[in-house]
């Protein structure tokens, strides 16, 4: 019996094992806070706010969002003062996506229920990489401005 190979083994096993935690930990880590929905003022439209970070070694894409809510629920930025939809926005490795007034932002059209002030919202962020993730949005009186 050749002694090399108990060895060789168990060193692949080890050499595999490795490389397989260190893809575990570069993955992107989602969490989400500060979520809210300003009461909407008609049935059409909606807009949502919150702050996603990313606590992993990798960079991420939120691609799209649903809900029961609405019908469509479309990504934006804005650029001066031009509000534009986009089909996704970075989330930097270890760093943070500001989703607020003035500035990025959610969509939601045509909703099937028009929300009021203390309600709950869900809806559900798809990412590039992360697995989806279930947001409750608070909605907040028309004019709520967050503390920062």
């Amino acid at each position: 019996m050749n002694r090399r190979t108990p060895l060789a083994a168990a060193l692949a096993l080890t050499t595999g094992l490795a490389l397989a935690g260190c893809g575990a930990d570069s993955a992107p880590k989602i969490e989400v806070s500060g979520a809210y929905m300003p009461e909407p003022v008609t049935q059409q439209m909606a807009g949502a706010y919150f702050t996603i970070k990313n606590n992993g070694d990798t960079a991420d894409k939120l691609t799209s969002v649903t809900s029961n809510l609405a019908k469509n629920i479309t990504i934006h930025k804005t650029v001066g003062t031009k509000m534009e939809q986009v089909n996704s926005l970075a989330i930097p490795a270890n760093g943070t996506l500001q989703l607020g007034r003035g500035g990025n932002h959610l969509m939601l059209m045509g909703l099937k229920d028009k929300p009021t002030k203390d309600d709950v919202v869900t809806v559900r962020l798809h990412f590039a990489h992360a697995a989806p993730v279930r947001v409750s949005l608070q909605v907040k009186a028309a004019d709520y401005q967050p503390k920062h």
